[in-house]
């Protein structure tokens, strides 16, 4: 009996059988069939991530701030400014700050593609979201279709009871009318 339900709504709502439907579209079926509440997907409520792609989320959301970039532009600032205005005391890395520049690319080097790891944790967590949106907004677009139907069939319904009262009303009617035009005549 679930499995004609199943073949009904698919042929009704996408005009196919529910063979020829790929497994997003059988899903919602199922929900419609089922009268089942769509669930939000683990993934989307769950914190699953490694401490490596926690630690890469959080190094990514710092180094992509504004506090980062004005707090590394002071440091940098005073890194310089001490080693040109102390003259040979006690620099530790004369102009033109190769030392600097070392560390600059060597942080460049590791933060780049952990930023990249960040980001695509963050691609992937947004296609769940879209195809999960994608299935409720199909469901949402299909249990419309299924009450329009309901309503027009509630609505042709009602046409045909009315009809079948306007028939009686009016074979009432004529009934009177002859009897009045009977009563005239006599």
């Amino acid at each position: 009996m679930a499995a004609n339900a199943h073949q009904e709504l698919s042929r009704q709502l996408l005009s196919c059988s529910y063979e020829e439907l790929n497994d997003v579209q059988r899903s919602v079926i199922d929900l419609i069939a089922n009268e089942a509440p769509t669930n939000v997907d683990k993934a989307l409520r769950h914190d699953d991530r490694t401490f490596g792609e926690r630690l890469a989320d959080h190094v990514a959301a710092v180094g992509g701030s504004w506090g980062f970039i004005i707090a590394f532009g002071l440091f940098l600032t005073i890194w310089m400014g001490w080693n040109l205005l102390t003259k040979g005391k006690t620099v530790f890395d004369p102009y033109p700050f190769i030392f600097l520049n070392l560390m600059l690319s060597m942080l460049a080097a590791i933060q780049a593609p952990v930023i990249m790891m960040s980001q695509n944790r963050a691609a992937a967590r947004d296609r769940e979201a879209a195809e999960h949106d994608y299935v409720v907004n199909l469901r949402a677009e299909l249990e419309i279709m299924h009450l329009h139907d309901k309503v027009d069939a509630m609505r042709e319904q009602q046409m045909l009871e009315l009809l079948k009262r306007q028939n009686e009303a009016i074979r009432l009617l004529k009934g009177q009318v002859e009897k009045l035009t009977t009563q005239k005549k006599k």
